[in-house]
């Protein structure tokens, strides 16, 4: 198979950092759109998806005239859509059972895991800008871990769901990863989704969810802002960037997240959030800094 290895730094776009950003700074209001919504959390998660899809199709068409995929991508792809199936399922699920920053945190352990997959796997060996960022992004996130984790009944069911989808969407996105060296992010995303909709669909009835919503105001909202904006700016601008950058973006979403929180439901941010916030917002910036000889 081809390498995985992302494009270096010199050839990176000048749009794909903002677009990083701009997914994580959308994502997180998934979580308050499935809590607002009137369907199961499965269900919410198979609009989500089927909502935006014949835009993502509208979108892809080109990109796949123009360079269909491998047999092996094929592959690839399917498997990305039943990892994407999987994660919304435990994330959606775990939404509705614990706070809004519990399930952002816990459901992007993908930060912390895609940078060690880079060193410990890769042998990616980071610059030292890149590892003091990872550092204090590190210390920020188990600040905000520390401060914002309740081990109660009412809580820990929906951490355990949480994390666990936190490891599938990892290996979501290493596999969209290694597929974008070649094919256009809209692409990526289409087919993936086509994969993931009926699953949600099968997962959703066999749990004996309410399927079809009274209001579709929250779902049309989830469809457009997290499937189109949000998943598909990360899916573009995820085959620019190494696995630490990647991760250390991906902590931006647990701060956003906080403030909805906060702002939304009343859950306080506390000095020790506070806290975890400035320092993921420092390690993003020192990340992007150049590293010198």
């Amino acid at each position: 198979m081809p390498s995985s290895t992302p494009v270096a730094r010199s050839e990176t776009p000048r749009l794909a950092f903002p677009a990083l950003l701009l997914a994580n700074l959308v994502l997180p209001f998934g979580p308050v759109l499935v809590r607002l919504s009137d369907v199961g959390p499965v269900a919410a998660a198979f609009w989500r998806l089927s909502l935006a899809l014949p835009f993502l199709l509208l979108l892809a068409w080109p990109g796949l005239k123009r360079t269909a995929p491998r047999r092996w991508e094929w592959g690839a792809l399917i498997l990305s859509g039943l990892f994407f199936a999987a994660d919304l399922a435990a994330w959606h699920i775990g939404i509705l059972c614990t706070k809004v920053t519990n399930a952002a945190i816990f459901g992007n352990m993908s930060a912390l895991l895609l940078p060690l997959w880079g060193i410990l796997v890769l042998r990616q060996r980071p610059a030292p800008m890149q590892a003091a960022a990872f550092a204090l992004a590190t210390v920020g996130a188990l600040t905000m871990m520390g401060g914002s984790y309740e081990l109660s009944p009412r809580y820990l069911k929906g951490d355990l769901f949480c994390l666990l989808a936190g490891v599938l969407y990892t290996a979501y996105l290493l596999i969209v990863q290694r597929v974008r060296g070649r094919l256009d992010s809209w692409s990526v995303l289409a087919v993936s989704s086509v994969v993931s909709a009926p699953a949600l669909l099968l997962c959703a009835l066999w749990l004996g969810e309410t399927v079809m919503p009274g209001d579709w105001t929250p779902l049309i909202v989830l469809a457009l802002s997290s499937q189109l904006v949000g998943q598909g700016m990360l899916t573009y601008a995820i085959g620019w960037f190494s696995p630490l950058v990647l991760g250390l973006s991906l902590l931006l979403q647990p701060a956003v997240a906080a403030v909805l929180g906060w702002m939304l439901f009343g859950e306080w941010l506390t000095p020790t959030d506070m806290l975890g916030t400035v320092a993921v917002s420092a390690a993003l910036v020192l990340v992007r800094l150049p590293s010198r000889a």
